[in-house]
């Protein structure tokens, strides 16, 4: 039965992104702002390419610390490249394991290869919860 219910269903479409050209420094105040994790990196067609995490930011301001460097570069710089999506129809099943196989809280989710929401744990605990 679960199998019948789709990412669209407890996916959340107020998603705060960021572009690869955002400063680093405004990448973390958007981070504490929100009090998130992780935010998705997408490009001019609103295309995921990539994410940046807190432990990204850490990174990159132990780096930029030591090298005594006073500017942050961009999140291009120190995001990750590889980020798992969904599509919008996919099984809220799968979604489940994606996100346990690949460690994460969120998944970004797409439809026609463009960034349309993001789904998280809680979401999908709602799910199965609401079939039980």
């Amino acid at each position: 039965m679960l199998k019948s219910v789709q990412a669209r269903d407890y996916m959340s479409d107020k998603v705060v992104k960021l572009s690869a050209e955002t400063d680093l420094f405004a990448a973390i105040d958007t981070l504490l702002e929100y009090r998130l994790s992780a935010v998705p990196v997408v490009n001019a067609d609103n295309q995921v390419v990539g994410a940046i995490s807190e432990g990204d930011c850490l990174k990159a301001i132990l780096t930029l610390t030591y090298h005594e460097e006073e500017k942050g570069g961009t999140v291009g710089q120190y995001m990750a490249k590889e980020v798992s999506t969904v599509d919008i129809d996919t099984d809220i099943i799968a979604v489940s394991s994606l996100i346990i196989e690949k460690g994460v809280y969120c998944i970004p989710i797409t439809q026609h290869g463009k960034l349309v929401g993001q789904i998280n744990r809680s979401d999908v605990l709602r799910a199965v919860e609401s079939f039980s």
